[in-house]
């Protein structure tokens, strides 16, 4: 059992103990209307586990009462993805097609009882008909049909005599009750559709309030547990078990938070616009949130439950931070994978001094690590390296090879270089180098002392692999959708060089790629002629240390790894100065340990974010800034050729910090400021990007945008509270994302419930 108890093993272990149920029977009770992603699994892992923990049983069910969007091959995707996730549901897969005709008897039982009515007012009326948050419904005039003209209607409904949408039945509870689902909700409407598993023997169907009690009930569960944007449908589940006055004992609906990330959507809609549109390969694409995608790319099922189980299980819902799950799949492969030798940009490298060829011996797992396996890497005259392992003019604090500094060859010798050959373009084709015959690994007894080892493979022996580096597969915190893709989420290295056995010996489908990152033998392209991997996760620690998490909270804290600065990947101790600087930015200013690592590290970034502090006292919002976009200048630049200033990098940011513009809008300030130099205030000025707050500018927008989707400001206010999301991204995307989001979701909430 999990060793914290969330409320909902609360409600379970009282319920057994006070004899209301003698077994815990829960369910998994997807629509297969797409592939599973990570939010299921969250439900998968809670639905499973209270039934493990308390010795019962999790059945799984598809809900299929929809025919026009349901298919064979996303029950199979269902089934994988359980399975994959360690996970057994009780006897066979159940569907609620199969309780349909039981469904329809209680359905009948409802009309005789004079608690259900068909209706056939066209859906423009039932609309205007269900009344407001602050006005009662009225009932539709053909609730007074007799139960006998019911029963016909009904049946004709089954039999396929009408049209779709000439008729529903509705439930004949409440029309001014408080809570609208309660308002004479739909119970059937005729679908003349194919379904993948009834054929053609229905033309109505269930609607999902009605047949997932039901369904429960046929089952025997006990523990309906479902996420909370079904908080308000629970009124009506009681009162269709209660109404029947079905036998006890009966399920109770219980509601947790549903999951969400940031950088991803979570909508199986949107995620097959993006299948359908061609942004991604399939629902398997690497990129994905689905659990497929998950696999392919080379996350194990281990670090999913383990996300799961650290996140753990709230009444509220909230934006889980998508590097914690990042870091859960990187602290899985770290005590479990081989670490291999990988060049991703070779550069030649020519040892004049080295004659013949030999094999080295190397561990494939770090001391640290209790595993056992070797591999033999062979080593020649030539050998490749990585194209950023050598700087003729490094700046300081680089450890890597350059003109005059040796370097390590990672299990093998001790390089210098002698000699840059460049093409007529000035680039370097090949380094000339000599080797250290005393310095093997292991051996070394030349007492050279360098700082850091690279990896290198031989020029002969190595293997030409397909590299696949994915990244987030949107560019925004809160993506809405298509808009918001990342343009670079996925970068192709055809001609990457790997050592031999990874691809002769294969002792393992995941590896770590030493200072590269995580790798995985793609499971669908991947052939022994054109071997393809796909990058899993860097080594980085985006998660690691949050030293002032939650604090007050008392909630229990994802553990934290051990504290590690790395650089490219490969441990390396910081220098005092450094040391001082890193404990100065994470205890004093709040930063992270990433950010605070690079700026530490490097003298230019450090200079340059200790000038912008000097304008401006914005520690966290400035060290993001410069620790990324200023970084990505400076790798190919000096200080004195950046087109902007410390100055103008504190003006930018000075702005968010005013809500003069959002943190959206400078990114395009930024990109404008490289291109041309200018101030961040006249660019903001001149372009027209002032943020909008004013409330009489953003009122009418919000109207407008309400009045072109009458239909969802109907379902918000029918208690489909999430839509406000849906609301403030058309009106943001009004404004050309200039609207204050705060702003906006303030008054357009107010605007909804008015």
């Amino acid at each position: 059992m999990s060793e914290h108890k969330d409320f909902l093993r609360t409600i379970v272990e009282e319920d057994l103990k006070s004899g209301k149920y003698n077994e815990v029977v829960t369910r998994f009770p997807p629509e297969p209307n797409g592939f599973p992603h990570i939010g299921h699994a969250k439900s998968i892992a809670i639905n499973f586990g209270i039934a493990k923990d308390y010795k019962g049983h999790c059945n799984l069910r598809m809900d299929d009462t929809n025919p026009t969007t349901e298919d064979t091959k996303y029950v199979e995707a269902l089934k994988e993805a359980i399975e994959w996730l360690g996970f057994e549901w009780e006897g066979e897969v159940r569907f609620t097609s199969d309780y349909f005709p039981k469904i329809y008897d209680y359905a009948i039982d409802l009309i005789k009882m004079g608690k259900a009515y068909v209706d056939s007012v066209n859906e423009e009326e039932m609309r205007e008909l269900r009344g407001t948050v602050t006005e009662p419904g009225r009932r539709s005039k053909y609730a007074e049909r007799s139960i006998e003209e019911n029963l016909d209607l009904f049946e004709r409904m089954k039999n396929g005599e009408f049209e779709d949408g000439a008729h529903v039945l509705r439930a004949k509870i409440d029309m001014s009750a408080a809570n609208m689902k309660m308002r004479d909700p739909l119970m059937y409407r005729i679908r003349h559709a194919h379904h993948f598993r009834a054929g053609d023997a229905w033309s109505i169907y269930p609607m999902y309030d009605f047949a997932h009690c039901l369904s429960d009930y046929i089952e025997g569960v006990t523990h309906s547990i479902c996420t909370l944007e079904f908080e308000n449908n629970r009124d009506i589940y009681d009162w269709v078990l209660d109404t029947l006055g079905l036998e006890p004992p009966r399920p109770y609906q219980h509601e947790f938070a549903r999951l969400g990330i940031n950088y991803t959507v979570m909508s199986k809609r949107k995620l097959l616009e993006l299948v359908e549109g061609g942004q991604v390969s399939g629902w398997d694409d690497p990129r994905m949130p689905t659990i497929a995608g998950y696999k392919r790319r080379g996350y194990t099922p281990e670090s999913i439950i383990n996300f799961c189980d650290q996140i753990g299980i709230a009444k509220a819902n909230s934006m889980v931070d998508v590097a914690q799950l990042e870091f859960c799949i990187r602290d899985d492969l770290n005590t479990k994978v081989p670490r291999v030798l990988c060049v991703l940009d070779p550069i030649k490298v020519n040892i004049e001094n080295y004659e013949g060829s030999e094999e080295i011996e190397a561990p494939y797992y770090p001391h640290d690590v209790p595993k056992e396996g070797s591999r033999k890497i062979p080593f020649s005259k030539e050998i490749y390296i990585e194209r950023d392992d050598f700087m003729e003019n490094p700046p300081k604090g680089y450890f890597r090879l350059t003109p005059e500094q040796s370097v390590r060859l990672r299990h093998a010798y001790i390089i210098t270089c002698k000699e840059v050959i460049k093409d007529d373009q000035g680039n370097i084709v090949e380094i000339i180098a000599t080797y250290h015959p005393d310095s093997k690994s292991g051996e070394d007894s030349s007492g050279i002392k360098v700082k850091s080892a690279i990896q290198w493979v031989s020029a002969s022996e190595a293997k030409k692999v397909e590299i696949r580096l994915y990244d987030r597969l949107f560019k925004e915190e809160a993506p809405e959708g298509v808009e918001d893709i990342n343009p670079d989420s996925l970068k192709i290295i055809q001609n990457a060089l790997i050592e031999p056995a990874v691809i002769t010996e294969k002792c393992d489908e995941r590896y770590q790629f030493e200072r590269q990152g995580y790798f995985y033998a793609d499971p669908v392209d991947y052939t022994d002629e054109r071997p393809v991997f796909n990058k899993i996760v860097g080594l980085k620690d985006s998660w690691g240390k949050k030293s002032k998490e939650k604090k007050t909270t008392g909630k229990t804290e994802a553990k934290p790894q051990e504290k590690k600065v790395q650089i490219d990947g490969e441990v390396v101790p910081m220098t005092e100065a450094q040391e001082k600087l890193f404990t100065k930015y994470t205890d004093d200013l709040g930063l992270n340990s990433e950010v605070a690592n690079t700026l530490a590290r490097d003298d230019k970034l450090s200079y340059f974010y200790a000038e912008t502090l000097d304008v401006l006292h914005s520690p966290v919002a400035l060290a993001n800034i410069v620790a990324n976009d200023v970084a990505r200048e400076l790798k190919t630049k000096q200080l004195d050729e950046l087109s902007f200033t410390p100055t103008q990098i504190a003006a930018l940011i000075k702005m968010v910090d005013d809500e003069t513009i959002s943190s959206k809008i400078a990114k395009q300030v930024f990109e404008e400021m490289l291109k041309t130099g200018e101030n961040p205030t006249d660019i903001v000025e001149s372009k027209g990007l002032i943020q909008i707050s004013d409330p009489a500018v953003i009122l009418p927008i919000i109207e407008e945008v309400m009045e072109k989707n009458p239909d969802n400001v109907e379902k918000f206010r029918a208690g489909n509270t999430k839509l406000l999301g849906f609301f403030v991204g058309q009106v943001l995307k009004a404004t050309g994302g200039k609207g204050n989001p705060s702003v906006v979701n303030k008054l357009v909430a107010q605007k909804l419930r008015s």
